[in-house]
């Protein structure tokens, strides 16, 4: 987690000041792990009701500009949030009931290994997501 004092340097650095409602959504998109930015409104409006959800969005654009989260298309809604610096992972998304796990990137290493030598393509694995149904879907009945 990044701290109030260091959030409010890489602020200072960029001419940005810390406010209350850039540290509620980074705490947020923090505390929710992986979250849609309907999903951190829900959050902040839980300690400043007032918060709109266009300030929402353009203080997640403003902080994946930082570098402080990332972000990732989970379905076709809007993208899901979480926080950067940390290990990348791709996410693993159950179509049945919408879990998303995280595997290590590494399962991903002979793809991205093969592209990179067949196409001169370097795969972006932190915005990776995987589809299909989880342990505990497979094989049920779809209704």
């Amino acid at each position: 987690m990044v701290s109030d004092s260091s959030l409010a340097e890489v602020l200072r650095s960029r001419g940005l000041r810390l406010t209350a409602q850039r540290q509620l959504v980074l705490e947020a998109v923090y505390d929710l792990g992986h979250a849609t930015p309907e999903q951190v409104h829900n959050a902040v409006r839980e300690t400043a009701a007032g918060v709109n959800i266009t300030t929402i969005y353009r203080t997640l654009e403003l902080l994946e500009d930082l570098g402080l989260v990332t972000h990732t298309h989970l379905s076709h809604g809007s993208p899901t949030y979480h926080a950067a610096g940390g290990h990348q992972h791709v996410h693993l998304v159950c179509r049945s009931c919408g879990e998303v796990t995280e595997i290590d990137p590494s399962v991903l290493q002979p793809l991205v290994d093969k592209l990179a030598a067949e196409r001169g393509f370097k795969v972006d694995v932190g915005h990776v997501a995987l589809f299909g149904d989880c342990g505990g879907c497979e094989g049920q009945e779809q209704g």
